[in-house]
Parts: structure tokens; C-alpha cells; sequence
């Protein structure tokens, strides 16, 4: 008989943990509070308690090829990076074509999730739902939680005085969907994250002018980089990340090569964004319009905000703004698990200790995983499936866990680590390197590629990955999962990444030609400089 597993919420991670179950061969019921699916990427009108919120502009800061699940990819014509509507269309294909649709119960929320009373040895679970009023209890043999943390919004008003005194309007970004309203007004806005920087950028073309408030800076990248590719399938390959790991046992090269590196694009100091560590790994912003919106004085970089008056500002560094309209509190969320006794999972100082940001350690039977609560330098969505096909090899019995004091002693040495890379802000406390923490959970259920044995196999393929995009279809090529189609999903990446792109026809220039046999001149010439070199 098919195990039965819970899955709380139907966002990306509970789609793809649904698929998993059914992969596996288990029984999946979602439970969903609201009317659909698409979870934070879903966007409305209106701020719903217990639900994540976007603003209407919301574009992806992963590429799709670098954010497909890794058996699906997107279709071709996609643009690259996607807006809200057109990644929750992605999802509901990728719904439809696994006929997941079925194993959710729509507008149902969890109360409770609490140990059968024969956990220790069934390692089943007690969920009890409501739905239009109605109370329902249901045993579980395995939950994957995968509610989110983009939804309990962190205001710290006490590290603002005065703020009771402040005579405008002040809300979370959380609250915040479009610009209109605010045209004509002095905004300030309190953050330098993604958010902060998407709602600054858009509120200044409406605003009389905009101020962004930052206590420790950051640094800002561009979704374009070298040949007008998408950032992440240039910087996230396998040979750049064994190169920053040896690069990390030496501090005082890798904080110059990240400081060379983030200011190509310009130079961060001028604009008053340089990080006050410049060493941390902490998750760049990428934003596009942000520099050229300071550069001609739409928005102004401020630094930590000491006190605030009736009508105006008062900064660090002693200056003040006037007539301050409107602040914005982009200033993250907390996270919490409303269903769940803090016997099972407790939240301190907004960590949590999972272990490899899963699973709780001490449970007596590992039948519970989180699914999705974590951070990585990349794309979230392949991320989450992983999670979730390891998750669910280990409620079948495929996968083992270690002990209790193994993953105990896993957990401490990774938060230790963490806060080496990325520093203890409150921010960081989900943050994870995205190659290294992929290739874990790869390796948990045989499923990271073998590039040696690959370089003898399949040379062309083994370069592609070591060079080339780290995508999510490199962990169908072999174990538990395989799919057909990974091989050609890479070497076809890049006819999938500018197909949207070519929407002008162009006349072949024979500048093609003449740049190719410059090259192999070139070529020779080196070639010839350096056996004369030998000769003398």
C-alpha cells in the first residue's frame, strides 16, 4: 500500500513535491488555503493575511533556463527573464501536463500537524484541516511542509524613534503593487534588497524624488552580462565555482576578485552602494534600471536612518530630508510554522535548525521535510526539487539519514560556515552557495553526473557541464529519475535561450567571416611567437 504523504501548500514548492511523491510511487494530498496555484508568484489585487504578496511589475531575477524543473523545460519562445503572470503560466503547464491538479484541495487551510500518538514507532502524523467552516482530521504517513517565508513581514519600528510622530504614510513592501498613487511625493524607502530596489526604481518615475536608505550597502548586478547573455548562465558554472572555493581559504583574494568582479559594470563606491563588508557573499541585487535611476538623481542613496521627525528624515551621517510624503519598510519577513508544535520545528532569532535545510533532527522517524525554506545564490526552483526528490527517496526507504548527533554536528558546522560566507544579518539566515548545496542533494540519491566518467564517454557533454550553464537538467542524466531528453535539454540550451530574441530577420554579414579568419590569424601567431620563443 502507497504511502500517504501531506503536502502543505501548493506554490512552487508543493507543485514540484507533488510531482516528486507521484514520481515515487507514493499517495500526495495538497492542502491549499487559498483558490489556486502559483503561491507567491500568483499576483492580486489585494494583501491576503497568510498569503506571500507581489507587486504587479515583479519580473524574475533567474533566467529560465537556469529556473526550468529539470524534466520540463520552458517552452522555447519564453522570454528569458519572466514576468510574475508569465512564470505562474509555466507552472500551470507544468500542472497540467503531470495531471497534479488532482491531489490539491483548494481553499483549505492546516491548523495542525502533531505526532500520531504511535510516532515513534509509525512516524505518522495527525493533520487537521478546515475548510468553509468544516473541521476534518486525516493520518499521514509523511508531511512535506512548503508554505513559504514570504509572509510574516519584519518591521522593526523600534530601531526607528519617532516614527510615532511621523505625520504620512508608512507600510511594508508587502503592501506595496503598483505606483500609482503616488505621483508628486517625497518617498523614502528603507532597504537595499531586491524589493526595495524594484519599488524605488518604479516609484521614481512617478515620484517628486525617491531616497533608498541602506545601513551596510550592496552590491548591484545586471540580469545581462558578457555577450548580452543572462547573468546567471555565465557566473553559475561549475569551473567558476571550484575556482571561488579555493579562492575562500584565501579572504584577502576573494574580497579583491569579488570587488573587481561587481564593479565592471561600475563602480559601487561612487554611487554610494559599496557593502561595508565587501568580503561576504551576501545575495547581490539585481536590478537593470537602478544605477542609471541615481545617476540622473531620481533616487538617492541614503545611509542608516537615526530618527524621524513629523514631516522629514534624519541619516547617520548627519543629513536630513525634508517633506518626506510617504516610507516604504522593505525590510524583509520572518518566518514561522503556525501548524507546527515548536517540539517539531522551532524558530529562534528567525533560524531554524534543519538539517541541510530540511529535516529536523531529532525526530525519531524522518517523515517530515521542509521543502523550499532556504536562500541559494541561484534559482530557487530546481533547488526545491531536489529537496523534494531526496525528501521523498527518504519517506519510501530509499534514503537513510544519519544520526542524530551526525546531523546535529552537519548543522552547526553549516550555520558556522554560513555566517563565514554571509554574515549574520537577519537576511541571511536561509542564504546557501547554489552549485555546491545542489550537488549534496544530488549525491543523496545518486543523482549528481560523474564528469570523469562522462569525459571518457562523452567529452562534447563532460565540457558543457564543467564550463558551461550549472542548469538543472544535469541531474537527470544518470540514478533514480533519469530523463531521455537531459543530454539534448544542454546542448540545446542556447538555441532555447535566444529564440525569443530573434524577432528581427537578419542579412548574414560577411564581417562573420573576416572575424573567424582574424582569429585563426591570431591563432597562428601566437602559435609562431611561441616556438620561436622555445628556439631562443
Amino acid at each position: 500500500m502507497a504511502k500517504k504523504v501531506a503536502v502543505i501548500g501548493a506554490g512552487v514548492s508543493g507543485l514540484v513535491s507533488l510531482k516528486c511523491c507521484v514520481d515515487e510511487g507514493l499517495e500526495p494530498t495538497c492542502f491549499e488555503r487559498t483558490e489556486d496555484i502559483g503561491g507567491l508568484w500568483r499576483f492580486k489585487e489585494d494583501v491576503e493575511d497568510g498569503r506571500a504578496s507581489i507587486y504587479q511589475s515583479v519580473i524574475s531575477n533567474t533566467s529560465k533556463e537556469m529556473s526550468c524543473f529539470s524534466d520540463f523545460p520552458m517552452p522555447e519562445d519564453f522570454p528569458n527573464f519572466l514576468h510574475n503572470s508569465k512564470l505562474l503560466e509555466y507552472f500551470r503547464i507544468f500542472a497540467r501536463e503531470f495531471d497534479l491538479l488532482k491531489y490539491i484541495q483548494f481553499q483549505t487551510t492546516v491548523l495542525s500537524v502533531r505526532k500520531h500518538p504511535d510516532f515513534s514507532s509509525s512516524g505518522q502524523w495527525e493533520v487537521v484541516t478546515e475548510s468553509n467552516g468544516k473541521k476534518q482530521s486525516a493520518v499521514f504517513d509523511a508531511v512535506m511542509v512548503c508554505s513559504g517565508h514570504h509572509i510574516l513581514p519584519h518591521i522593526p519600528l523600534d530601531s526607528f524613534p519617532g516614527i510615532e510622530k511621523f505625520k504620512g504614510q508608512y507600510f511594508h513592501s508587502r503592501q506595496y503593487k503598483h505606483p500609482e498613487g503616488f505621483e508628486g511625493k517625497h518617498i523614502l524607502v528603507i532597504g537595499l534588497g531586491n524589493s526595495a530596489s524594484d519599488i524605488a526604481v518604479e516609484l521614481s518615475k512617478k515620484a517628486a524624488q525617491v531616497f533608498i536608505s541602506t545601513r551596510h550597502g550592496s552590491w548591484v548586478m545586471s540580469r545581462i552580462s558578457e555577450d548580452g547573455y543572462p547573468w546567471d548562465m555565465v557566473l553559475h558554472t561549475r569551473f567558476i565555482s571550484m575556482f571561488r572555493n579555493v579562492l575562500s581559504r584565501f579572504k584577502i583574494i576573494r574580497k579583491w576578485m569579488m570587488e573587481q568582479q561587481m564593479n565592471r559594470w561600475f563602480d559601487h563606491a561612487n554611487y554610494g552602494l559599496q557593502p561595508q563588508n565587501k568580503h561576504l557573499m551576501k545575495e547581490p541585487v539585481v536590478n537593470d534600471d537602478l544605477p542609471s535611476r541615481i545617476l540622473y538623481g531620481a533616487i538617492k542613496v541614503k545611509s542608516r536612518v537615526i530618527e524621524l521627525t513629523e514631516t522629514s528624515a534624519i541619516f547617520e551621517d548627519g543629513t536630513v530630508e525634508e517633506d518626506i510624503d510617504v516610507i516604504v519598510f522593505a525590510t524583509g519577513y520572518t518566518f514561522s510554522f503556525p501548524f507546527l508544535e515548536e517540539s517539531v520545528v522551532k524558530v529562534k532569532d528567525n533560524t531554524v535548525s534543519l538539517y541541510k535545510y530540511m529535516f529536523p533532527p531529532h525526530l525519531e522517524k524522518s517523515t517530515l521535510a521542509c521543502i523550499g525554506f532556504i536562500q541559494p545564490l541561484g534559482s530557487i526552483f530546481p533547488t526545491v526539487e531536489l529537496q523534494a526528490r531526496w525528501a521523498t527517496r527518504v519517506f519510501k526507504g530509499l534514503c537513510t539519514l544519519p544520526s542524530e548527533k551526525t546531523m546535529m554536528a552537519d548543522t552547526i558546522k553549516r550555520n558556522e560556515k554560513r555566517i563565514d560566507l554571509f554574515g549574520k544579518s537577519q537576511s541571511q539566515t536561509l542564504q546557501t552557495d547554489y552549485i555546491d548545496y545542489l550537488d549534496e542533494l544530488a549525491s543523496e540519491i545518486g543523482a549528481k553526473p560523474d564528469l570523469l566518467s562522462l569525459l571518457l564517454k562523452d567529452p562534447k557533454l563532460a565540457v558543457k557541464l564543467y564550463f558551461g550553464p550549472c542548469n538543472s537538467y544535469q541531474y537527470r542524466l544518470t540514478g533514480p529519475g533519469q530523463w531521455k531528453g537531459a543530454r539534448s535539454a544542454i546542448v540545446t540550451q542556447k538555441k532555447r535561450i535566444l529564440k525569443p530574441l530573434k524577432t528581427r530577420a537578419l542579412t548574414t554579414s560577411s564581417t562573420l567571416l573576416v572575424s573567424f579568419l582574424l582569429k585563426i590569424l591570431g591563432l597562428l601567431a601566437i602559435s609562431v611567437a611561441f616556438f620561436f620563443q622555445l628556439q631562443f
